[in-house]
């Protein structure tokens, strides 16, 4: 006989706090939780400790979270949000016009700017991880991903429209991983996070070149005179 698979466990808040009070109460148990998975960990995070430590009873917080993965899936969203905000910061189509040394400049801000926005958020490096390690929160860390992907394939294919469509979006996808693996890297190894950051960013970079069709296209000036200057 086949095994039977169980039900993942719900992700959504049951109700969304639409007053004060309930706002201040919601806000407590998110601000406990990510205490709480800091001090204890993913495995050992449980509602009880959670609840203990925002002074609330039980069905307090199950008004609101269903469980402890839905409280892990709201903390990740945010802190996504977050980090997905760093970008309209960093890069855009000036950038970009700029071509490659002002791609990797923005590129290295970009990682250093993700990586301070994770430290500063509580629980940030722990919910990353959570993120990662919970079969259950996949489908909240690949989904910003996913939206991430597709807005900037969007903004390579207005710098470079000569460029294939599916090459754009795999480059975008693959720059998006890579820039969070990074972040995972410099949480997980004492290295210097400029020098990680400048490689990085070098490498991503230097392969955006591949992109324009024909190189003796009008694109990328400033890549075109820096090579002129060598």
């Amino acid at each position: 006989m086949p095994t039977s698979r169980r039900p993942a466990p719900p992700l959504t808040t049951k109700v969304q706090p639409a007053q004060q009070r309930a706002t201040e109460t919601f806000e407590r148990i998110l601000d406990a939780a990510a205490k709480t998975l800091t001090e204890v960990g993913i495995e050992r995070l449980s509602t009880n400790l959670v609840c203990e430590r925002a002074g609330l009873s039980p069905p307090a917080l199950y008004r609101y979270f269903p469980n402890k993965y839905s409280l892990l899936a709201e903390l990740g969203q945010r802190l996504m949000q977050r980090q997905n905000e760093c970008i309209d910061r960093w890069v855009s189509e000036e950038v970009l016009a700029g071509g490659v040394p002002a791609v990797e400049a923005a590129l290295v801000g970009l990682l250093l700017d993700t990586f301070e926005v994770t430290r500063q958020t509580e629980g940030g490096v722990w919910i990353m991880r959570a993120l990662r390690a919970v079969p259950v929160l996949e489908q909240v860390r690949l989904g910003s991903h996913a939206q991430v992907t597709e807005a900037q394939a969007r903004l390579l294919a207005r710098a470079l429209p000569g460029a294939r469509p599916a090459e754009l979006k795999l480059v975008s996808r693959i720059v998006v991983e890579l820039i969070y693996a990074t972040v995972e890297m410099l949480f997980d190894e004492t290295l210097d996070a400029r020098r990680v950051a400048a490689v990085t960013a070098g490498m991503m970079a230097s392969h955006l070149e591949r992109l324009v069709p024909r190189p003796g296209d009008a694109m990328w000036p400033a890549a075109k005179r820096s090579r002129r200057r060598a």
